[in-house]
């Protein structure tokens, strides 16, 4: 497949096009919700690969998470139709399925719940729907659910918990006993690849489809990070830890509390909010095996290189 351009759609801007010295790809710095700037991006462009959101455990307002998130989709949907874009691949979550009860070895047929979590989870299940539904046959698209990402770079879990092993106190949440899954951004990148080579070879049975993504069998999220913030060089303390589930999920209503008081004066993000601790405190399992059948998925990286990846990136200097 030749490869003529590759341009990378951001709010945030890239001086020196991210050091990236290959003349091929392009940074567009722009807000999805901004249609005109969208279409601009999108011209001369025949593939588009859709991941931009906010990442939301509930320190955002319900307005801003759903005109990014669905109006955001719905924008990129027009852009995409307008601009004669055969192939859309939208990066969605786990999350759009989540319903705060345990979801044990389900597959893609789990119905979407009644109600959702929060505006985010609510957000991602109609994004889905928007996507799944303009797919046609000018437009092919495809949903990914991604599990937990990890990896170089991670905004959302390793920061946070090397951030709390810096300060010396180390606190887990639930009893350890949940179980939940990750993929590595290297192998959610090589997701992304094939399911496209399989659209655009006109692989019929990955047009309108949604596929989870996941790396593995499920693992403690606590237990499974505690291996990177230890292998990158920080102390861990205390040993074991654990805030029970009812105390955890109390202090998660005290930090939303003071994020709502100080919401108009300023922005703040709480460690932890009561969906995160209910999240990170209830199994969640399921596994790649239709996006193995339908587009042959497989793991770019296996466990240990993508472990020594990231905690090659985070090693305590």
């Amino acid at each position: 497949m030749d490869i003529r351009l590759i341009r990378v759609f951001d709010l945030k801007s890239y001086p020196d096009n991210g050091n990236l010295t290959d003349e091929r790809i392009e940074f567009f710095q722009a807000d999805i919700r901004d249609l005109d700037a969208l279409n601009k991006a999108c011209m001369g462009i025949d593939i588009v690969i859709h991941s931009a959101a906010i990442v939301d455990w509930g320190t955002h307002s319900e307005k801003e998470v759903f005109d990014v998130n669905v109006g955001g989709t719905e924008n990129v949907i027009r852009a995409c139709k307008e601009n004669g874009i055969v192939i859309l691949v939208f990066t969605s979550s786990l999350d759009a399925v989540y319903n705060g009860e345990p979801l044990v070895n389900i597959d893609e047929n789990v119905p979407y719940p009644e109600n959702h979590s929060n505006m985010y989870c609510r957000s991602k299940y109609l994004s889905e729907i928007s996507v799944l539904e303009a797919n046609s046959g000018k437009l092919r698209t495809c949903v990914l659910r991604p599990a937990d990402i990890y990896g170089e770079g991670d905004p959302y879990h390793i920061d946070s918990l090397i951030n709390m092993a810096k300060n010396g106190f180390y606190v887990r949440l639930g009893n350890g006993t949940s179980r939940c899954q990750h993929v590595y951004v290297g192998n959610m990148a090589y997701a992304h690849v094939l399911v496209t080579l399989a659209m655009i070879m006109e692989n019929c049975s990955v047009c309108g489809e949604t596929y989870f993504i996941t790396d593995g069998s499920g693992v403690n999220f606590f237990s499974f990070f505690d291996q990177i913030v230890e292998g990158a060089g920080y102390k861990i303390w205390p040993r074991n830890l654990w805030l029970p589930r009812w105390f955890a999920f109390l202090l998660g209503s005290v930090s939303e509390f003071i994020v709502l008081l100080a919401r108009p004066f300023t922005k703040y993000n709480p460690k932890f909010s009561r969906f995160a601790v209910t999240y990170t405190c209830t199994d969640f399992t399921f596994s790649a095996g239709k996006a193995k059948r339908d587009f042959g998925y497989i793991t770019k990286y296996d466990e240990r290189e993508a472990f020594e990846r990231t905690i090659t990136y985070y090693k305590k200097s």
